[in-house]
């Protein structure tokens, strides 16, 4: 089993910067994919950005450039570096765990998912 917990969120004006963590605890798996996840009311959750076991990064297109995702192994902890942030960023950020990156299809239904942590700006 996995633990996940995220912290970092707030409240930023248009054109601030936010930098999310994840703590990840328990039977860490570093074959697995972390990523972010966000989910506005009245929005489906969408995969934001994750990186994968070999380090590759993905994005989606409308945080590419401001947005970036990193990973310490040692610390088994994620990061999601969030510059020059929009309106339509906020929503709840959620760390995920899975077979599958959260920018690259449905999750796996094997994977861990955290609480969340809010992000609003305004």
């Amino acid at each position: 089993h996995v633990q996940l917990v995220e912290s970092g969120g707030g409240s930023v004006e248009a054109g601030g910067s936010l930098r999310l963590s994840c703590a990840a605890s328990g039977n860490v798996y570093d074959s697995m994919c972390m990523g972010w996840s966000r989910k506005a009311p009245g929005k489906s959750r969408e995969g934001v950005a994750a990186i994968d076991s070999d380090g590759t990064t993905s994005y989606i297109d409308s945080v590419k450039g401001r947005f970036t995702i990193s990973k310490d192994n040692a610390k088994n902890t994620l990061y999601l570096q969030m510059n020059d942030l929009k309106p339509e960023d906020s929503g709840t950020y959620i760390c995920s765990h899975d077979w599958v990156c959260v920018t690259a299809g449905p999750p796996s239904g094997y994977g861990y998912w955290g609480q969340g942590t809010q992000v609003t700006v305004s």
